[in-house]
């Protein structure tokens, strides 16, 4: 196993060898990270064969890359290539969701609610003006 390169996440290995911590017995041990118990590193020991397995899951065969998303789904000319695909599926295009001019339209959107009236007396609220931000006190230095 060869160390993990810097360049990018596509390239690393399965398991850096500065993880590994012991190889005797038929047994390997090696450090993990256990994210269910805040993050605490522990040690693991397997048996050779199931390592093996184990790592094995993680290699590709040769000149195959690990890439998160690729195809019509990778970063580069996404939007072309997702209308594309809706063009040869003939699948309908959606249809853009609006932006709300302001919070209170989104909020009435999404609530059924309005800002505008008052939830108490259901009378209509108007703004008079914006409030000054609070300044704090000075303070002589002199």
């Amino acid at each position: 196993m060869k160390a993990a390169s810097a360049r990018s996440p596509t390239h690393r290995v399965a398991i850096a060898n500065s993880r590994l911590v012991t190889i005797e017995n038929d047994q390997v041990a090696f450090r993990w990270k256990d994210y269910r118990h805040d993050d605490k590193v522990k040690v693991m020991a397997l048996a050779a064969d199931e390592f093996i397995r184990r790592f094995l899951l993680h290699t590709l065969p040769d000149a195959f890359h690990r890439i998160r998303h690729y195809g019509f789904l990778a970063n580069g000319h996404r939007a072309a290539k997702l209308a594309r695909c809706r063009r040869l599926l003939a699948a309908p295009t959606p249809q853009p969701v609006p932006p709300a001019a302001d919070y209170r339209e989104q909020y009435l959107r999404l609530t059924g609610r309005s800002l505008d009236v008052c939830p108490c007396c259901g009378g209509r609220m108007i703004t008079l003006g914006a409030t000054p931000p609070m300044r704090p006190p000075c303070q002589d230095t002199s």
